[in-house]
């Protein structure tokens, strides 16, 4: 008798350390971010999604599982790049991957993400190649999908509508040039872009690029001015962005200039350079104004959080966030081939404007008027605030002048 009590007593022990003990928290669903640590890039794209995280987790998180992220430096090299989607994927298994920066880094990461068949939600590289297999591979490539920002190829049309609409239709200049700096994306865009500013009627006088690690710009001044151009039309990236708007300030040169700056982008920028912006014209994706009823409360909420303005890698991290909650609620799973089929009908009001994947998995552009998001072209003024100048349909004021350049 004894001798079968203690058997039943042993079985029962047993099986209770089988069990599942009472109250146990699921695993969490992780989030890894493969970002460029140390640029504001990526603090604000660690920030943002700890804001997005801690905002649903506080709701109970998704599917009852509460979301964690693991960063990863991947820099600006492909290579570190490469060994960061690997540390993400293969060490720490997470079940998705939200981050990047540098089109040339996340083209070379795009091999290993489809290998690890881990969805990829970009937020910071714009050349279109990084979609472009998607289409022509699915079944390897499916897990890649941009929410931000706009490819190069929709910023050069954007760019586009604004040379024909605001620099040639509203200033009545005609005669401009392109600079940029030699980075993929830019090298992506700037053809499209001369060739879309010729068909609008725009006299392009000069197209020049030039080296990211330029410390004088005099030379490439001298050319612009030379080719008779009345309007600097610029593509301008990684560090040459606060340089080059010094020299232009301190130069007086006598023509404004405007179009994509990365840097510029910074809500910093201005007042890390002492104001020599003033002037300028930086397209972003999103700035503090009335774009849709998420942009206004994330800027604020994103100030107050880190006393930082959030540059554009920021709202798509934020975003992001949601927009993957939200595809493994509807499908009820965190299976990747489940959630992509959810991501592929997310129709989402961010912070930008409208989410939505065309059939690259690319983010659909808005304007005319609106919905997607827009490339808007803001003017740093006076005590260092922006307003948007274009389009008309999202301005916050008209554009003024550098006060040394006659209209």
């Amino acid at each position: 008798m004894k001798r079968s009590m203690f058997l039943a007593s042993a079985v029962c022990a047993a099986l209770s350390l089988l069990a599942p003990t009472v109250g146990a928290q699921p695993k969490p669903i992780r989030i890894g971010v493969p970002t460029a640590v140390q640029l504001q890039v990526g603090r604000d794209t660690q920030d943002a999604l700890k804001m997005a995280i801690d905002e649903i987790n506080a709701k109970g998180g998704v599917l009852g599982r509460k979301l964690e992220m693991v960063v990863a430096d991947e820099t600006e090299n492909p290579e570190t790049g490469i060994s960061a989607i690997k540390k993400l994927t293969a060490d720490e298994k997470v079940d998705v991957l939200i981050g990047g920066y540098t089109s040339g880094v996340t083209l070379a990461q795009l091999p290993h993400i489809s290998a690890a068949k881990t969805i990829y939600l970009n937020v910071g590289s714009a050349s279109p190649s990084t979609n472009a297999k998607v289409k022509t591979d699915y079944d390897n490539y499916k897990y890649i999908f941009r929410v931000g920002p706009l490819n190069a190829g929709h910023q050069a049309r954007q760019m586009t509508g604004f040379v024909s609409g605001f620099v040639k239709g509203e200033l009545g200049i005609t005669k401009i040039a392109i600079v940029g700096e030699n980075a993929k994306w830019v090298q992506d865009l700037v053809p499209l872009l001369k060739k879309g500013a010729t068909e609008a009627g725009a006299d392009v006088r000069a197209t020049e690029f030039f080296d990211a690690q330029t410390s004088d710009f005099s030379p490439l001044f001298s050319k612009v001015k030379d080719s008779g151009a009345q309007y600097m039309v610029v593509v301008l990236s990684h560090a040459s962005s606060d340089i080059f708007a010094k020299q232009w300030y301190d130069s007086r040169f006598p023509m404004p200039y405007g179009g994509i700056d990365v840097k510029s982008m910074d809500g910093d920028f201005c007042d890390r350079i002492g104001g020599k912006s003033v002037g300028a014209i930086a397209a972003n994706f999103a700035v503090r104004a009335p774009l849709t009823p998420k942009t206004i409360p994330f800027f604020d909420a994103f100030r107050k959080a880190t006393n930082r303005s959030p540059v554009y890698t920021a709202f798509g991290a934020y975003d992001a966030a949601y927009v993957y909650a939200e595809a493994v609620t509807r499908a009820g799973s965190t299976e990747a081939n489940a959630v992509i089929k959810e991501l592929e009908k997310t129709s989402y009001t961010g912070v930008p404007g409208t989410i939505e994947f065309d059939e690259t998995h690319d983010v659909k552009p808005g304007t005319a008027t609106f919905k997607g998001p827009a490339l808007l072209f803001a003017q740093w003024r006076d005590g260092c605030k922006r307003e948007v100048t274009h389009p008309k349909e999202l301005r916050t004021a008209a554009f003024a002048y550098p006060a040394w350049i006659k209209k």
